[in-house]
């Protein structure tokens, strides 16, 4: 049992907790009113799905769900984004002064970091939730039951990636999980996705407005699976490239597609997947499992608010109207989080990125993905360059081109619900990882570059971009910079970058202030997984902590 969830209880009691006030836009409709006969099942299954969108039941001012711990070191998506994309090529922040910051920034973290452990205790209170739900209210209704084993299998998924080797339970018990080895887990996870898929719905694109939108179905497992597969090899020693193509392939034949809509208000397709009304506006065809957020309803310092909030200061204009920051007048321009030198210069390879508004970026790039702010303000301390040169140039936001690819702005032009949270879904999972990585997959079986087919869908993706396509084969290397391109800021950099051995070990990779330096370094291969908190191999001790820490 995870002895960090605060005031834990029995699921039929959380609606005494209050939960119902404070995830309304998450709730969903039961599938069958006729099994459903109390309000506490409701409330037990959506605080599943809450656990990634929410600190806890008290709003974002309140408490945490986890001992010790405010909701912003524990939410979800923000140490999602921190453990696997300040640690990388794409992201740094300015925020020096926070404990954890300069560890991700320098990939130096160890065993007491707060934010990793803030990570790995939202991760195990989310598969408690879910044992708990199942434990008592499980056998109900298949798909209720396969969504939220789906949820486990995600949050366990996430331990195992990051983590490494971790307590294991599919119960609700005093007794210390058991360790699972990362293969343990691997094995696990496997077997579960594919227990469950034929209880999960069928495949289906969704808008807010649909049932079900949010939701896991068939094509989250399958994505899951594609995800499990591509990094076989790293978490067992075992490619399984072909696996990982054949599950990508069934998402891409999915009712699930790459969203290539038309511009709105001067928005392009692929920003539109990142504004305030992203599931309303066509971009949810895209979204095979979104986490659902609204200003007014799961308010949360560590959603998309992360991005709204941390990415901007006063003068970033993404807006092509010229409104000035992310469209909050109130909790905007934190001023934290930006590029690093080696994520603009996938875009601009010939170090000559311009100095322009996030409005005019992209076509700068060529490219419509390039949503960097590179101008400032007017004043000579307001001006952006595009690199971070010293230690000092570390804690100042303007040090690094601001990236506004989330915006608090709606492409239909109508105003968003809040002021002071953002209504950006943010889309855990979209039809776009499909083609890269059947791309990827099956270039690996044929010696390193595209086939046809695998051209093709990169191709789509960067046509969706309006950026140039090719009639010949893209290499390793180019599949790899294409992920960045296509998904930097979205939580995922560190998996990729170790698939390809381009993170810890002595690979040469390097990119700024890798290892601590301005040139960056190599550092070790151990720091290709991250510690285990010290708290939780003091309270299980079946856990053991991974080798070099």
């Amino acid at each position: 049992m995870n002895k960090y969830i605060k005031n834990f209880v029995p699921a039929v009691a959380l609606l005494a907790m209050g939960l119902s006030s404070c995830v309304g836009d998450l709730d969903v409709e039961p599938i069958d009113p006729n099994l459903i006969t109390t309000p506490a099942i409701e409330q037990a299954y959506n605080k599943c799905f809450a656990n990634l969108a929410m600190a806890g039941n008290s709003g974002p001012d309140g408490d945490t769900d986890i001992d010790g711990l405010d909701g912003g070191t524990s939410a979800f998506v923000r140490q999602l984004f921190n453990a696997n994309e300040l640690t990388t090529d794409e992201a740094i922040c300015n925020w020096t002064n926070d404990e954890g910051i300069p560890q991700f920034n320098f990939n130096t973290y160890g065993a007491s970091h707060p934010m990793l452990r803030g990570f790995y205790y939202r991760l195990t209170t989310g598969y408690t939730y879910c044992n708990n739900f199942l434990a008592d209210f499980g056998g109900q209704n298949k798909q209720m039951d396969a969504e939220i084993r789906f949820l486990r299998a995600l949050e366990y998924y996430y331990l195992m990636d990051c983590f490494g080797n971790v307590g294991f339970t599919e119960t609700v018990s005093a007794e210390n999980a058991p360790r699972y080895t990362r293969k343990q887990m691997y094995d696990w996870l496997e077997q579960e996705l594919l227990t469950i898929e034929p209880d999960l719905a069928d495949a289906k694109a969704k808008t807010s407005a649909d049932e079900g939108y949010g939701r896991p179905d068939k094509a989250a497992a399958w994505v899951l699976l594609s995800r499990l597969y591509l990094n076989a090899e790293v978490y067992t020693g075992t490619a399984q490239w072909q696996k990982a193509a054949d599950y990508a392939k069934k998402v891409i034949d999915s009712p699930y597609k790459l969203y290539t809509g038309e511009k709105k208000n001067g928005w392009t397709a692929y920003q539109q997947l990142f504004l305030a009304d992203n599931g309303e506006n066509g971009a949810s065809v895209e979204a095979v499992f979104p986490i659902k957020f609204d200003g007014k309803a799961t308010a949360a310092y560590g959603g998309t608010n992360y991005f709204t909030g941390g990415c901007y200061d006063a003068n970033v204009v993404v807006d092509p109207q010229g409104t000035k920051s992310a469209n909050l007048t109130m909790n905007a321009n934190w001023a934290g989080i930006r590029s690093r030198k080696s994520l603009v210069d996938k875009f601009f390879p010939n170090n000559n990125a311009p100095h322009v508004e996030a409005r005019y970026m992209p076509e700068e790039a060529g490219d419509d993905r390039a949503i960097f702010d590179g101008k400032g303000g007017e004043k000579d301390d307001e001006k952006r360059t595009v690199s971070q040169e010293t230690a000092d140039d570390l804690g100042k936001f303007v040090k690094g081109f601001a990236v506004a690819k989330y915006a608090n702005f709606c492409a239909s032009g109508a105003n968003p619900k809040d002021t002071k949270f953002p209504d950006i879904d943010f889309f855990l999972f979209r039809a776009a990882e499909a083609y890269l990585t059947y791309a990827e997959a099956t270039a690996r079986q044929n010696g390193g570059n595209t086939t046809a087919e695998g051209t093709a869908y990169i191709n789509q993706i960067r046509a969706r971009a309006h950026t140039t396509t090719r009639t010949g084969s893209y290499t390793l290397r180019d599949i790899m910079d294409e992920w960045s391109r296509e998904f930097y800021f979205e939580g995922r950099r560190r998996t990729d970058l170790i698939r390809f051995n381009c993170f810890g070990g002595d690979n040469n990779y390097n990119w700024p202030w890798k290892g601590g330096v301005a040139e960056g370094k190599n550092f070790s291969a151990n720091r290709n997984i991250f510690a285990i908190p010290t708290t939780d191999l003091l309270m299980n001790r079946n856990l053991l902590q991974n080798t070099g820490y």
